[in-house]
């Protein structure tokens, strides 16, 4: 019998089996089941989840819900993660312990969707590699990682499933109270630090980049870098090895 998963009060389960896939189902059933709806694919080797999202604003805008996903899937590796162990992102989705390559996050919405409406749904996929499943020695292979290489101990994709449901909570909760600013600050404390450069996500999601003394701003597209997770490999269906 498969193991339950605690989720909290406002979300609905869908548990697939192995073989599924979690963003692909989310973002076929979002029409139709709605906000909170989280599908889990019980796999060995992956924590492999996504979410419905249903936002009150415009596509242009709502896709900052990505930002709000990350701190809540990093916040839930943090709660597991050993002393000493950095957590960070590398913009905008990829997810790195002590930089090695664990997976990241990935957004969904309708092709359809008006820019300047809000769109029925989004959804944030997530995949996490718990199990290294080929052999190497770290020394060769040192930028890709898996939680129990990383010291994890028993934390699977049950658990970190039920801590990223519980963070992404407080993480809405903390932009419904203080604005769009408070994730955006979380988030830019998990990119590893350049010296003399100041960063800002823009109303649009844009990674805003200017070096100290410059007059001159970087502008990371965010829309067409989801476009292809950087983190992920098609044919593995998997993060990067």
């Amino acid at each position: 019998m498969a193991e339950p998963i605690q989720l909290p009060p406002l979300f609905t389960l869908v548990r697939l089996r192995e073989s599924g896939d979690a963003f692909a189902h989310a973002c076929r059933i979002a029409p139709e089941s709605g906000a909170g709806t989280l599908v889990y694919v019980g796999r060995f080797d992956l924590a492999e989840f996504a979410v419905v999202l249903e936002p009150a604003e415009p596509l242009v805008t709502a896709r900052r819900a990505f930002y709000a996903g990350m701190v809540a899937l990093t916040d839930a590796l943090r709660a597991y993660a050993p002393p000493a162990k950095e957590v960070a992102v590398g913009w905008p989705d990829a997810v790195r312990i002590d930089g090695g390559l664990v997976g990241g996050g990935r957004l969904g919405w309708p092709a359809s969707a008006d820019e300047d409406e809000s769109p029925p749904w989004l959804v944030f996929g997530a995949m996490i590699r718990t199990v290294m499943m080929n052999e190497h020695d770290p020394g060769v292979y040192p930028l890709v990682s898996a939680l129990d290489e990383e010291g994890f101990g028993e934390a699977g994709a049950i658990q970190l499933t039920e801590s990223f449901a519980r963070h992404l909570m407080r993480v809405i909760d903390s932009w419904q109270a203080d604005g769009f600013d408070s994730v955006a600050r979380d988030y830019l404390s998990r990119i590893p630090r350049e010296r003399q450069t100041v960063r800002h996500i823009d109303d649009r999601g844009d990674l805003l980049t200017r070096r100290i003394g410059s007059d001159t701003t970087e502008r990371a597209d965010l829309v067409k870098v989801l476009a292809a997770p950087s983190w992920l490999d098609p044919d593995l269906g998997g993060p990067r090895s």
